[in-house]
């Protein structure tokens, strides 16, 4: 058994005052002022903290990004002073897919390390578009043995990016005659990837790089972008080649694996790319469309080992009349490649849309073998996704500013959180190993599926707001 993979989290505070969802208003004029117990002491988040400063420079109310919204402060306060309030600035944040919740949380675990969780419970849909109208199997939940973050069951995350051989030929004295190809392995199934919009100053990409060098793992990124500071890491970099491969030679030679865009040259650069190294790993880049499923197994046929598709960052399928979402796009690749006896000839990475731990999950439920993840990195770094930075506007986050290391360490506690989700999900499905997840349908309860079983809707009548 191979030594357990940890991610070392340490906290790192944000730079600027976060954009909170509540904030606590009080009628002062009504309290007692001689509670010996006052409600502020015990709130658990000390958001209270601050109060007299808030009194004396009259801030208030302060929209905190801490609060879990218990409400015990509402409910336990003798005077009834307490009221809980939005803050209107929060509901700005992101958009219909990247919504504040997700943006704060992802702050939250960021900033932490730790899993999020909020005092009044899930309120969240019980149903929606994608990812959301995925539930997972957790029948053994009842086995709290199966607990991979505890350590006292090992549960492997690991996946290949490289391809493995079908199956072991011996000679007759018993010596191995099959050609085992060269081994590329990431002990998570999250890649990095560089977003395509965003601030991208050499810093970002810096803090990007030192937190893949840290969790070990791989990071997609424009072959022209390596230079200067970030030439140290290349040994953790995907260089994205969109041209010919013979003007990055020296690159393809030293990276571990080479991701060649998805063209009509397809398999001339194939060829080239063998020409300059051998035993060069190949990933095809492919933006996920209507005809992604035929795709993959002509490049499965070429013998690629992995393929990357890119969705939007919505997580629709681009370039399409009716844009698929990750969950039907990714069990239409898969299944293709499975009927046609190909799916264990070539790995699939899908990025785009996954914006939390359980879309890692879910992913690979559908048949991925690992995801990239791209926004995320940017929004663990403070972004707030109000895209000022594609109308050319000043970014409100400051990302410019951002210090490797500060950059770095929130990206390595957000990935430590999500993988404590993964290992949550893995555990209560009674599976010790993330590449045993992928294709595991029986472990996937889909919405549509449950109300058609029950024959009536299970939430009540589906209502429509103009």
């Amino acid at each position: 058994m191979p030594e357990k993979y940890n991610i070392p989290i340490d906290p790192v505070p944000p730079r600027l005052p976060p954009v909170g969802k509540y904030s606590t208003v009080e009628f002062r004029e009504d309290c007692a002022g001689s509670c010996r117990e006052c409600v502020k002491k015990k709130c658990i988040y000390g958001i209270f903290k601050n109060t007299q400063e808030h009194i004396q420079f009259m801030t208030e109310p302060e929209y905190s990004y801490e609060c879990n919204s218990c409400f015990r402060c509402v409910q336990e306060c003798t005077r009834g002073i307490f009221s809980r309030v939005i803050n209107p600035a929060y509901r700005t944040l992101g958009d219909d897919y990247w919504n504040p919740d997700i943006i704060s949380r992802t702050w939250v675990q960021a900033h932490t390390g730790a899993i999020p969780v909020s005092g009044a419970g899930y309120r969240g849909p019980f149903s929606g578009e994608g990812f959301d109208s995925m539930w997972t199997d957790m029948s053994e939940i009842v086995r709290p043995t199966r607990d991979g973050i505890h350590g006292r069951e090992y549960i492997n995350t690991g996946i290949e990016l490289s391809k493995r051989p079908h199956r072991l030929v011996f000679n007759k004295d018993m010596s191995l005659a099959t050609d085992i190809p060269k081994s590329l392995e990431i002990p998570l199934p999250i890649l990095f990837s560089t977003p395509d919009f965003g601030v991208k100053t050499p810093n970002i990409l810096l803090s990007m790089a030192l937190a893949a060098q840290k969790i070990g793992t791989l990071m997609v990124i424009d072959a022209g972008d390596i230079k200067g500071e970030l030439a140290p890491f290349v040994t953790h970099f995907i260089p994205r080649i969109t041209g010919a491969p013979a003007d990055f030679t020296e690159l393809i030679q030293t990276c571990p694996m080479t991701e060649m865009a998805y063209g009509p040259e397809m398999e001339t650069h194939v060829a080239t790319l063998r020409k300059i190294k051998e035993d060069v790993i190949i990933s095809a880049g492919v933006i996920l469309d209507d005809l992604s499923p035929e795709i993959a197994v002509s490049l499965a046929k070429m013998g690629i080992d992995t393929i990357h598709f890119y969705s939007g960052h919505n997580g629709k399928s681009r370039d399409s009349k009716r844009p698929l979402f990750l969950k039907d796009a990714i069990r239409n690749v898969h299944l293709a490649l499975v009927d046609n006896a190909l799916r264990n000839s070539v790995n699939l990475i899908f990025s785009g849309g996954i914006a939390m731990a359980e879309h890692v999950n879910k992913a690979i439920i559908l048949g991925a073998d690992g995801v990239a993840v791209d926004a995320s990195l940017l929004v663990a770094m403070e972004c707030r996704l109000c895209y000022n930075c594609k109308k050319g506007l000043p970014c409100p986050a400051k990302l410019e500013e951002v210090q490797p290391e500060s950059g770095a360490g929130r990206i390595v506690n957000l990935m430590g959180a999500w993988r404590n989700q993964i290992l949550e999900m893995l555990g209560a499905m009674g599976i010790r190993e993330a590449r045993r997840l992928r294709g595991e349908m029986g472990r996937l309860m889909l919405f549509d599926d449950l109300e058609k079983e029950c024959f009536e809707p299970l939430f009540g009548e589906k209502k429509v707001f103009a």
